[in-house]
């Protein structure tokens, strides 16, 4: 929770002294902190985002609160957008002159750990970071290699989304719950109901068409889509027998066709009112809400459906996180601001959701809820049972490869290559860039 000035700057000597007995014991590999922090000493940190003008002010609002608490460190926000923002980190990490702090994303943290770019937090947590606001299993959402790279700022998970107004036009229920077999029926009754109501909707998308749905199917065989080694963790034959699930809901006319999906693009089947349900992350439901307009105003926020019985295939992924660069010179002053930014309630009160749903209780308690993120904290708490560990940090690269699995999903959709071909070429894209 938010401490005092006072009671941070104890914790600060006492991190401090802690880091210094840690270093008498651990290898000369391990990474440790540079320096001990005064808090009366005048520090400036360089801190940098992605965003706009509307976080941007956020930013500087939670930056005057934490200068109340911190006086003499100095903050100097930059922010770019996403792809310039990355741009820019990729050139100042040739030069190790990276921002103090800077926002992360899981899609680059490994490159950026493995690198030796990032400064482990481990020492820093229970003392300048708090973590009783966190779960166990989402603090360990960024380790690698037994190292702590970024601090979690928000999670969510795999959820699926009903337009409860437009299963009531077509005359079927909503998807009452159960097994991949059970939705395959709940989706040919969703098609026949359309059907006889005159209405061009269908059940879904294909569910086979992105990488999420087979990853919670491989979770639940407790595999994952790669290792902690950073190699491929399923084979051939079960990407196959998931792509030829979803070939004969597509040749049955199950499903949204992907001629109409690319027709209504930039958007998906689900926020055109084309399909009754989308398996997605649980944080789309307000850009959803917004595309759908006032004709669909309620969506239900259920679970996916499950491949087993008790299996923890649902997990927390983060939304971003907060890293801090191994070249800072001030590694106790960036972690007590890393500490303020992902723990503390005036911050959340000032970003609200607009980072993601706080993955700090914390940080939670804070925030002014509304209807949409309520129901989003509703859902995790329903699924809590399915939830397991956070599966092991994505490859360098691993955009590329849930890229081409999308690619080859449209591909499928259109019928343009079979199951056979799509299999060998995403194996083809895994080898080049785990090898490469």
């Amino acid at each position: 929770m938010f401490r005092s000035r006072k009671r941070a700057s104890a914790a600060l000597a006492a991190a401090a002294g802690a880091a210094l007995i840690l270093a008498g014991c651990a290898s000369a590999d391990a990474p440790q902190p540079a320096t001990t922090f005064d808090p009366d000493d005048e520090v400036t940190l360089n801190f940098a985002f992605w965003g706009n003008d509307v976080r941007a002010e956020m930013y500087n609002e939670a930056i005057a609160a934490f200068n109340e608490e911190y006086p003499n460190i100095t903050v100097n926000p930059t922010f770019l957008s996403w792809d310039e923002y990355w741009e820019k980190r990729q050139t100042e990490a040739a030069g190790k002159n990276l921002p103090d702090v800077f926002q992360m994303d899981m899609t680059y943290v490994r490159q950026y750990s493995e690198n030796g770019l990032v400064l482990d937090l481990t020492p820093y947590l229970g003392e300048i970071i708090a973590t009783d606001g966190f779960d166990d299993s989402v603090l360990e959402i960024a380790s690698i290699d037994d190292t702590i790279a970024g601090m979690p700022v928000s999670t969510n998970a795999i959820g699926m989304f009903e337009n409860v107004v437009l299963t009531d036009q077509v005359g079927v229920e909503p998807f009452a719950g159960g097994d991949w077999e059970e939705y395959d029926e709940w989706l040919y009754e969703a098609r026949d109901a359309a059907a006889a109501a005159g209405l061009d909707v269908w059940g879904g998308a294909d569910p086979t068409g992105f990488i999420q749905p087979f990853e919670l199917i491989l979770r639940s065989e407790g595999k994952s889509v790669f290792t902690e080694e950073g190699e491929i963790g399923f084979t051939k034959e079960d990407l196959a027998d998931f792509w030829n699930r979803g070939a004969e809901l597509r040749e049955d006319g199950v499903v949204t066709p992907q001629q109409r999906i690319q027709e209504v693009a930039p958007m998906g089947a689900f926020d055109s009112a084309q399909a009754l349900t989308e398996i997605v992350w649980d944080n789309f439901g307000a850009p959803y809400l917004a595309n759908l307009g006032e004709a669909f105003p309620d969506l239900n926020l259920v679970a996916p459906p499950v491949t087993e019985e008790g299996a923890k295939d649902l997990y927390k992924k983060a939304g971003m996180l907060i890293s801090v660069a191994q070249n800072t010179e001030h590694p106790e002053a960036a972690a007590a601001f890393t500490d303020f930014l992902v723990n503390s309630p005036e911050v959340g009160a000032i970003f609200g959701t607009n980072r993601g749903m706080p993955a700090s209780q914390t940080q939670l308690d804070g925030v002014e809820l509304d209807e949409t993120a309520q129901q989003i904290i509703d859902y995790e708490k329903s699924i809590a049972d399915r939830v397991g560990d956070a599966p092991p940090v994505p490859i360098v690269g691993y955009g590329s490869v849930e890229a081409e699995f999308k690619a080859l999903g449209q591909e499928l959709g259109f019928g343009t290559i079979t199951v056979d071909e799509a299999v060998d070429r995403l194996f083809g894209e895994i080898d080049v860039i785990v090898n490469q």
